[in-house]
């Protein structure tokens, strides 16, 4: 994530508009954009296999999974945040905006060297502001591991790596392998 021009605020309306005409996606914090860059192959297998792995157990109860694309909105102190995260599952009926959420029931974020501190820290500490989170994902993409907080255990991380991840959201469990199927060169 880059700062774009950093003495430019940008009011939440053009920043909406802008999102939805442009080229290029941004992650808004209080007037400022930052320019979101590409993603590796280990990156764009991980969420597709999430995609895969989480879509046909969705059937039949009313949730919404997004990859890559749709804003969770926050506001914190006052100050509004628009993030895009690598997944975003949403249960709520009443959280259907057209082009984002403010009530996400689980989280995921694919961690780089790029992004992991704003993902470890700042954005883990955005999402648990908002009521409707039950699960956080970090999910490694050099090495087979994934940080799992859940609201039902405080947010205390549990590190998983091998066995499944229970999703509190949908009292369901996923087997850690289908994350990283196909998935090459993991330490």
């Amino acid at each position: 994530m880059h700062a774009t021009d950093a003495s430019r605020q940008v009011s939440v309306e053009d920043y909406l508009a802008g999102e939805e005409k442009g080229e290029v996606r941004h992650e808004y914090i209080d007037g400022q954009l930052y320019a979101m860059t590409g993603a590796s192959d280990r990156h764009g297998m991980i969420v597709s296999n999430l995609v895969a792995a989480l879509r046909p157990l969705l059937r039949g109860r009313g949730c919404q999974l997004f990859a890559n694309d749709m804003k969770v909105h926050l506001q914190i102190a006052g100050q509004n945040i628009f993030y895009y995260p690598d997944l975003l599952l949403g249960c709520d009926p009443d959280d259907r905006q057209t082009y984002l959420r403010t009530k996400p029931c689980v989280l995921v974020e694919v961690l780089s060297e790029t992004t992991e501190r704003i993902e470890r820290r700042e954005k883990f500490l955005a999402y648990t502001t908002l009521a409707s989170p039950q699960d956080y994902l970090l999910v490694s993409q050099t090495r087979r591991e994934v940080w799992h907080h859940r609201r039902s255990r405080e947010w205390s991380p549990d590190v998983v790596t091998d066995g499944e991840l229970t999703l509190d959201c949908l009292r369901l469990a996923l087997p850690i392998g289908l994350v990283y199927e196909d998935v090459e060169g993991l330490d």
